[in-house]
């Protein structure tokens, strides 16, 4: 059976998509600011690449007792997820710079990390900015078996003691994601709204260059020139994994997957109910906006809003442009979630674990999940 292509409205009655796109372009245009990196983002990139790998730099010194080399490699996990929040993710939106080239040679940092740019913006750029939230279609809801993270996702048994494991399951997100996920991707027939996805030879050849580059300074020269046992590099290697996987894969669910934020399905025919940007609004949620340290480190992920309305505005911005887009929601009805702090959206992730999982406390038999074409 062919799949139904699924389409949002174009009318938008309260008229909000025009007057939010209008009042930020003013903001922007009175003060005669370029929507790309400011000074301060790049000297924040800088900062970023020197403790990352300043870090490594220093273990491979081996001029440091063990406990320290294992701090930084906590240090270089903080890093990592740093990068990707902000830097790499800006980049591949083609928001950091006015120049492509630019972009791609910071859109690279991603792939050094041992992720992969090219299949991260198709399924974050393209199906999860597009289908936000939307289960069978948005990759974001299907990060595990063991997670459930959409009330029209499959039911199992185990889902019912999620909340107590899921943040461990994030904490390996960037094990699975840098030895399986890219891999399993470029695999999979149908992926998101895409049926029998076809990727060009010379990204295949990328993704197994930049990976072999990634294994090569992450693991085999380490072990070629540190002067420690191999348990002691393995342990310091999984610590460095999991704390950029527990930051990357909590910081990544606090805008989507959160009290506020709707689940919304098209109908048998594949349409939706809204027009997409006000989808894109009542499926995202903001977090901690005025928690400076936040706003630098995450590079805007707690801007949700504002990043999928204006996905091409460096990220810098949306501290600045999130009233505008507040207040323009509240006058025209448009829902505007926000969770005031960090916390405050850890603990409302951590609600909706359990009321996800809790379904599986009343059905203990596998349900299936209703069918949703893309």
């Amino acid at each position: 059976m062919t799949p139904i292509a699924i389409t949002f409205p174009n009318r938008d009655p309260a008229g909000f998509t025009d007057a939010v796109k209008a009042r930020v372009e003013e903001y922007f245009a009175s003060r005669g600011l370029a929507r790309t990196a400011t000074p301060g983002m790049v000297l924040k990139t800088v900062l970023l690449l020197v403790m990352t790998f300043g870090s490594y730099t220093l273990i491979l010194s081996n001029r440091l007792p063990p406990l320290v080399m294992l701090g930084l490699a906590v240090v270089i996990g903080v890093g990592f997820a740093g990068l990707g929040f902000a830097v790499a993710h800006d980049a591949l939106h083609g928001a950091y710079s006015r120049s492509k080239r630019v972009n791609a040679l910071l859109g690279r940092v991603f792939d050094l990390l041992g992720a992969n740019g090219y299949m991260w913006q198709i399924t974050h750029n393209v199906i999860h900015h597009t289908y936000t939230n939307i289960e069978g279609v948005d990759e974001d809801l299907t990060v595990s078996p063991l997670l459930r993270l959409s009330p029209s996702s499959p039911l199992w048994g185990i889902h019912r003691w999620q909340h107590v494991y899921g943040f461990l399951a994030y904490a390996f997100s960037t094990i699975f994601w840098v030895f399986v996920k890219d891999y399993k991707y470029f695999l999979k027939k149908d992926l998101g709204p895409y049926q029998d996805k076809k990727h060009p030879t010379r990204e295949v050849v990328d993704l197994l260059v930049m990976k072999a580059i990634f294994y090569g300074w992450s693991i085999v020269i380490p072990l070629l020139v540190l002067d420690i046992p191999w348990w002691q590099f393995a342990i310091g290697y999984i610590v460095m994994h999991l704390t950029a996987g527990l930051i990357l894969g909590v910081v990544f669910q606090l805008a989507h997957v959160v009290e506020g934020p709707d689940f919304a399905n098209p109908d048998l025919e594949g349409r939706m109910a809204d027009p997409w940007l006000i989808h894109e609004m009542s499926t995202t949620a903001n977090f901690g906006r005025d928690n400076w340290l936040l706003n630098q480190y995450v590079g805007g992920l707690n801007f949700q809003v504002e990043h999928h309305l204006f996905p091409k505005t460096c990220s810098v911005h949306y501290p600045a442009i999130a009233p505008i887009v507040e207040a323009t929601a509240r006058e025209h009805g448009v829902p505007y979630h926000a969770h005031p702090t960090l916390f405050a959206a850890i603990r409302s992730h951590f609600h909706m674990l359990r009321r996800f999982g809790q379904e599986a406390w009343r059905d203990r038999a596998v349900s299936a999940p209703t069918p949703v074409s893309a």
